[in-house]
């Protein structure tokens, strides 16, 4: 590797290299999720680079900010580094069970609904919809998870935030990577999308499909969504899959201090720790072990369990990315929807 440009893990540690043999630039800063540094400048070899330990992932989405010596700044395109210990999840290439798509138009949005061929009165409802099966690939893996049998049939139902169509934003954009301040209004723990979502979406939803009691599932605030949803409204939920769930505490995140509903997520999650019984059902919670959320993710799987939830918390070794919530869908979505769907 000397003298080139890259990423690679080497043990414990990580190292970032950029090529610059005529040391045309001022600076390298390297932007990630969980890292972010400059990288020094090598003469012997001709590159930026940075040395330093390993976070607690397999993988890691990056990019490059570049300084000319005329002071401007573009970036790199983005990269990802992957560990010798890293693998994509094996149903990404598994055959698909037939089904067909088709959108389901409903009170302030258009959905997305894949059902198998074979009969089933089972849902899936996820928050974030288009980005969960574009980025997280949640589409794929319900066909790859039905037709290897892990799991029973089932319709999965992608939602859009409240006044958008299916099509979404632009990849990248935005909180966590998922674009909408009406998005963030509505997933931030609000009464009134609670109240709508229980109340006039998922009726229509179950009786469209001919289902019972879904079960609901999202990232970031989307998740934060489905769990504020589901306390406070618990008859339509027959499960939940939570992942990175933006469970704001004051203790744990004060970083997140500036974001506008900041103080109306802090209310609900600490309302909840604090009751003494929930409306109990399976849920699973999981949580990149190299991410800001982890500590409240932990304390949110706690609460929970002590509330009579039947609560499973897995750590996976990636960050608050699409990436690792796709990796992490086998095995703890697979194990909750056997838990659910007996």
């Amino acid at each position: 590797m000397e003298g080139a440009g890259g990423a690679w893990c080497e043990g414990t540690v990580v190292r970032f290299r950029y090529a610059d043999p005529d040391h045309r630039l001022a600076g390298v800063r390297l932007w990630s999720s969980t890292i972010r540094a400059d990288l020094a400048f090598r003469p012997d070899l001709g590159v930026w680079e940075l040395c330093c330990a390993r976070p607690p992932l397999w993988r890691l989405d990056y990019h490059l900010e570049l300084t000319g010596a005329d002071g401007e700044r573009h970036d790199t395109e983005r990269a990802e580094l992957r560990c010798p210990d890293y693998a994509e999840p094996d149903w990404l290439t598994a055959p698909a069970a037939p089904g067909a798509w088709r959108r389901m138009r409903l009170p302030g949005l258009t959905a997305r609904v894949w059902s198998p061929r074979a009969d089933t009165d089972r849902i899936l409802v996820a928050h974030d919809g288009p980005e969960y099966d574009r980025c997280g690939r949640l589409g794929d893996y319900t066909a790859a998870a039905v037709g290897s049998g892990r799991v029973r049939p089932y319709h999965l139902v992608l939602l859009p935030p409240v006044g958008r169509t299916v099509s979404g934003p632009p990849r990248g954009s935005g909180r966590g990577g998922i674009a909408g301040s009406g998005r963030e209004r509505i997933y931030a723990a609000d009464p009134g999308y609670a109240r709508f979502l229980t109340g006039d979406l998922l009726p229509r939803i179950r009786s469209r499909l001919d289902g019972g009691p879904v079960v609901g599932a999202g990232v970031s605030l989307g998740a934060l969504a489905m769990l504020h949803a589901q306390w406070r409204f618990p008859a339509p939920f027959a499960g939940l899959f939570l992942q990175s769930g933006s469970y704001f505490h004051a203790r744990h995140d004060r970083q997140e201090a500036g974001f506008r509903f900041f103080r109306r997520i802090v209310r609900f999650t600490s309302r909840l720790r604090h009751s003494g019984s929930g409306p109990a059902i399976p849920v699973t919670l999981t949580c990149g072990a190299a991410e800001e959320n982890l500590a409240n993710n932990r304390d949110m799987a706690d609460a929970l369990s002590k509330q009579g939830y039947a609560v499973e918390f897995a750590e996976n070794p990636d960050a608050h990315t699409w990436t690792g919530w796709r990796d992490a869908l086998h095995p703890h979505l697979t194990g909750l929807l056997r838990r659910v769907w007996i």
